[in-house]
């Protein structure tokens, strides 16, 4: 098991556990994580799962694929460090990853 540290708009802090494979909007809504809806179940159809990703993290994540881009697309928060947290897959390399939500998934 990992670490992933879900920080809200607010400031406050969520720490979980997820599993090596598992996405981290998976883990988030196993946990009850507030402001991580995950409406299409991790589909990468819908932005309710909008986290924002800053470095040294965001250097470790695969490309971002043209689907996900696409979604992000209807966000009002989007930012350079924007990625849908279904599309993160946990892995040794991202254990205790700090990912930040916006105000609100739109």
């Amino acid at each position: 098991m990992s670490q992933v540290h879900f920080i809200s708009f607010d400031g406050s802090r969520r720490s979980v556990e997820a599993h090596i494979g598992e996405n981290l909007m998976r883990a988030a809504t196993d946990n009850a994580v507030p402001g991580i809806d995950g409406d299409c179940g991790g589909q990468c159809a819908c932005a309710t799962c909008h986290v924002f990703v800053s470095a040294p993290w965001a250097e470790r994540l695969p490309v971002m694929q043209k689907n996900e881009n696409d979604i992000l697309e209807f966000t009002n928060e989007r930012s350079g460090s924007s990625r849908l947290a279904c599309q993160i897959i946990m892995s040794t390399e991202l254990d205790g990853i700090e990912v930040h939500m916006p105000e609100g998934q739109h």
